[in-house]
């Protein structure tokens, strides 16, 4: 489905420049070069929108597809020099909350519900998943795996020239048919045989990722640590952590248990707790 001929009202009242792309090989890409070139012309909640992107990338380097018209590709920038230093790794988790809530209101879960009550939740750091029960030794009854399903990603890249400017970018399969998702564990909104209301998605997105770095900049971590939390299937999960480091990847296998001030992952391990910053986290039974 492509983007619709009335463009993004809902989505157009909450940000101060909403910039719609026929194509673009990254979204991210491109709003950290305007941004750049034009710092003045692109102010807090600055969006850039396409559901044709060619060049996508995820976390860890990884490739993001999609075919034209089935998906977005949302960047928005932020301007975070309100935000304490030691805070800002909170930005990519309340990036993925935001995006749980609205694919939430619309595939399933309300706002603010507890893990174990909605089908959608976010996989730490930041993808939002369909059909995962909750951590805490919750079963898997609803046959999506242990793992859930992806529907959404996040990268969070700083501006170069500009540390206090951050660039969030967001995929989210819309209209995607079941034959065409990438890999088994992903989903998309048709899969899950609803039919999205894209600028509802994208206005609800942007309204809680401008609440969440508020109340971050106001407050710190503490303010936004518990909903952050709440929406986090991976904590009370069994894990599995690749870690990358400079002897190659190792495996960290344990219980999830909370998150840290910086917003890292803490796994307990035979009485050991380790602070994960950075990897792969898979959800076991």
């Amino acid at each position: 489905m492509p983007i619709p001929s009335q463009g993004f009202p809902l989505a157009a009242a909450v940000t101060p420049r909403l910039q719609v792309v026929e194509s673009v090989d990254s979204t991210n890409a491109k709003l950290l070069h305007d941004a750049a070139a034009d710092p003045d012309g692109h102010p807090h909640l600055s969006v850039v929108v396409t559901d044709d992107q060619r060049a996508g990338r995820g976390r860890l380097d990884r490739v993001w597809t999609a075919p034209a018209g089935t998906a977005l590709a949302i960047s928005v920038l932020l301007r975070v020099g309100a935000v304490e230093i030691a805070d800002r790794g909170w930005i990519p988790l309340i990036a993925g909350a935001a995006m749980r809530d609205a694919v939430a209101a619309q595939l399933g879960g309300k706002k603010g519900e507890a893990r174990g009550a909605t089908r959608v939740s976010v996989k730490w750091p930041n993808d939002v998943i369909v059909g995962h029960s909750a951590g805490r030794g919750a079963d898997h009854a609803d046959g999506d795996g242990a793992d859930g399903r992806k529907i959404s990603g996040i990268l969070t890249e700083v501006l170069p020239s500009d540390p206090l400017t951050v660039v969030v970018g967001a995929g989210v399969n819309t209209t995607m048919e079941t034959v065409d998702l990438p890999v088994p564990t992903a989903t998309s909104f048709a899969d899950q045989g609803v039919e999205v209301d894209e600028d509802r998605l994208l206005a609800d997105y942007l309204t809680a990722l401008r609440d969440g770095i508020a109340a971050l900049a106001v407050g710190g971590h503490a303010a936004i640590e518990e909903s952050v939390s709440e929406r986090c299937s991976t904590i009370g999960a069994d894990v599995s952590v690749s870690l990358p480091g400079e002897h190659g990847v190792t495996t960290l296998r344990g219980r999830a248990v909370r998150l840290d001030a910086d917003g890292r992952l803490v796994v307990a391990s035979e009485g050991v707790e380790t602070v994960v910053s950075a990897g792969d986290v898979i959800h076991v039974r």
